[in-house]
């Protein structure tokens, strides 16, 4: 069931949690917002369940114009980052609760809850109480009080926040295999930009209760609509380098101070084509840059280590560029100290050019 959301905003007294915000969630697909703390991605989720009243805008489920509708009536089903169970109510009991509210016959809530239960795997805990239960297995529970009401829309609020680090990884997964197992829009909200890529099929990126940019994974990462979702967007994240573009004997330059990079013509076409000012932002991925001992054509920016974080399979380096800090990825294998000298090239294919002024992408 598509949700569409029109031009949504939410004050809470002087403070505006959203601002004219506008998507859709795609029938049978996965839809994630994502932004830091603050946002207004969970005030959205909550004026779509309905447990908030917009100020502005329209909400449709379907066909449906729902901004009046109570939260019971909207036929959709919230996962919350507290679980929310019952503690008194045994896990068969908390799955059945809302068949129970529509006073399905006994018969059928014993028959839907268990087999909410064994698509779960659950069936082993539906005589434990919440406080006999570990996160992941209260987790699922809640997802089986969601489920069991086959609701036309999931909406599901930082459900993995409260996880260990291995659990949450796992969980993503068996997240993703249930929505698209079950065939049901699922509206998620999270700050953690990994889980929105390894589970999205789109993403609505929010900041300061605006959304900056809505599009699949590789949409939002590799052509950021400006340097908030750049910077958002990757692990580690991306550099922000201050440059002005130069043209010098018909060749194209991007002057950052501590050096001049040379830049293909068809990124300074662009550039003049789309740039109000020859003030940019330059903006490269860690691993968009390569990194060398030696000087050579392709690497002829000098640096010198600053600081390195071994992460087992790859390392991260802060290089000292001038006043600049630079992080570049690489492998275990290449062997430096602090204080270094090396030197590094950008990959002309994986740079990104923000105006100054405005901070939306030019390239």
């Amino acid at each position: 069931m598509e949700v569409r959301v029109e031009n949504l905003s939410k004050r809470f007294g002087n403070a505006t949690a959203v601002s004219d915000v506008s998507f859709v969630a795609k029938d049978k697909k996965f839809l994630v917002l994502l932004g830091p703390s603050g946002c207004g991605k969970t005030t959205t989720l909550r004026c779509i369940a309905g447990l908030e009243s917009p100020d502005k805008g329209k909400i449709y489920i379907g066909e449906t114009l729902v901004n009046e509708l109570p939260p019971k009536d909207r036929d959709v089903a919230m996962v919350f980052q507290s679980y929310a169970l019952y503690p008194h109510l045994k896990a068969f009991d908390n799955i059945a609760f809302p068949l129970k509210m529509r006073k399905v016959p006994k018969k059928e809530i014993k028959e839907r809850v268990m087999q909410t239960a064994e698509f779960l795997r659950i069936t082993n805990l539906m005589d434990r109480k919440p406080k006999q239960l570990s996160g992941g297995e209260a987790q699922r529970v809640a997802l089986g009080r969601a489920i069991v009401r086959n609701p036309r829309v999931f909406l599901m609020d930082e459900p993995l926040s409260n996880l260990d680090a291995k659990l949450r990884s796992y969980m993503r997964v068996e997240l993703k295999r249930l929505q698209n197992d079950l065939g049901v829009t699922t509206i998620y909200v999270t700050h953690d930009q990994v889980e929105a890529m390894t589970m999205a099929d789109e993403i609505a990126i929010m900041d300061k209760g605006a959304l900056q940019q809505l599009g699949d994974v590789d949409k939002v990462f590799n052509h950021p609509a400006n340097m908030f979702v750049a910077g958002f967007m990757g692990s580690a994240a991306m550099n922000f380098t201050d440059c002005t573009f130069l043209e010098k004997n018909g060749s194209c330059f991007l002057d950052a101070g501590s050096f001049i990079l040379p830049i293909p013509d068809d990124i300074g076409n662009i550039i003049k084509e789309q740039a109000t000012s020859s003030e940019l932002i330059l903006g490269t991925r860690p691993e968009g840059i390569s990194i060398g001992n030696m000087r050579t054509p392709e690497k002829s920016v000098e640096g010198k280590i600053y600081a390195k974080e071994p992460l087992g399979s790859e390392v991260i380096i802060d290089l000292k560029v001038g006043d600049n800090l630079i992080r570049v990825k690489t492998t275990p294998n290449f062997k430096i100290s602090i204080g270094d000298k090396v030197w590094i090239g950008f990959n002309k294919e994986k740079m990104h050019l923000f105006s100054k002024k405005t901070e939306k992408a030019i390239i």
